[in-house]
């Protein structure tokens, strides 16, 4: 099975890191790190990730996997980017996203009258792109899977694995990672956070998304 996940510039890691880890834990899968060149791609935690292959030079996918970030700004306004995410969903058997990668997919026009999810804070953005948005952790239709933000990426996978391979798989790869969360606080939603700590996050995320919407707009009616 061929499995490829599309990085750019200001990606969020985990977005990208967490879903990386199980699926590479799949027999028999070969695993395919996506740029528009193999040169490296700076997160936006200062973490440089380096292609494995480019556009031109990527196979058919199986699963094609687009990972968030501050970066999907761009991304989703390039015109590479997007006619490789076209091509490659024309064949994938599963079209998969993280967190605000649904946006790129949204560009894409592959959101249109499906039911998806990304970050919390970006919900009623998504929307705009024709997509039916559900606040969940993890969203399939049909053939469409997306996660919701940053660490539901490693819920989205370990869902997708199930999926792809049995739920056996899924739960041996879950207890190989000892993925068995305790937070600290319970914060990790707006509805659980204390209401200063959750407008907090909103202020920062709406000076972060500044002028995304109206791009966001253009973009969907030009239909790049």
């Amino acid at each position: 099975m061929q499995i490829g996940f599309v990085i750019f510039d200001q990606i969020t890691q985990l977005d990208f890191t967490g879903p990386l880890q199980v699926l590479s834990r799949l027999p028999e899968v070969k695993i395919h790190i996506i740029a528009k060149t193999t040169e490296p791609v700076m997160s936006d935690c200062n973490l440089g990730l380096i292609p494995t292959t480019t556009f031109e030079e990527c196979p058919p996918l199986d699963v094609l996997c687009i990972p968030g970030g501050f970066g999907v700004t761009e991304a989703m306004q390039d015109r590479e980017t997007i006619l490789f995410v076209q091509a490659q969903a024309k064949t994938a058997k599963y079209i998969t996203s993280v967190c605000t990668g649904a946006f790129v997919l949204g560009a894409a026009g592959l959101l249109q009258g499906k039911r998806a999810t990304t970050h919390w804070a970006y919900h009623e953005l998504l929307a705009l792109t024709g997509a039916v948005v559900e606040p969940a952790r993890v969203v399939r239709d049909g053939n469409l899977f997306t996660g919701g933000g940053v660490t539901a990426g490693i819920d989205f996978a370990l869902t997708l694995v199930a999926e792809i391979s049995g739920e056996a798989t899924a739960q041996a790869i879950q207890l190989g990672l000892e993925y068995d969360p305790s937070p600290p606080y319970n914060a990790g939603a707006p509805d659980l956070a204390p209401p200063q700590i959750t407008q907090m996050l909103r202020q920062f995320y709406d000076g972060k998304s500044e002028g995304f919407e109206d791009q966001l707009r253009a973009l969907m009616k030009d239909e790049i």
